[in-house]
């Protein structure tokens, strides 16, 4: 992997069974970044604050579930592409079932 000159962007998703871990992984994540999808996050992070995610999420990820961190260097940055909504959602974009 090539490292990136500046803190990159982090596209954080993820996939919990449990509510009660889902919302505490996704409570954590909001320290870090902005939610754009219900289980996608956007951040600006460090090596070591990726690295400090990977390490406090680790309780809420059961045998089934799974966490991932892609880095986006600021040429592939460039290159994202979305249709609708921009930017984070907020409280109202989300439903709890």
């Amino acid at each position: 992997m090539i490292p990136c000159p500046s803190a990159p962007t982090y596209i954080i998703a993820y996939d919990i069974s449990d509510d009660r871990q889902r919302t505490r992984l996704a409570k954590m994540l909001l320290d870090y970044g902005d939610r754009i999808q219900h289980s996608v996050f956007e951040a600006d992070l460090s090596d070591r604050e990726a690295a400090t995610i990977l390490t406090d999420a680790e309780p809420f990820i059961g045998p089934t579930d799974s966490l991932r961190l892609y880095a986006l260097c600021a040429s592939c940055e460039d290159r994202v592409r979305s249709l609708g909504r921009t930017g984070p959602c907020d409280a109202s974009d989300l439903l709890v079932v």
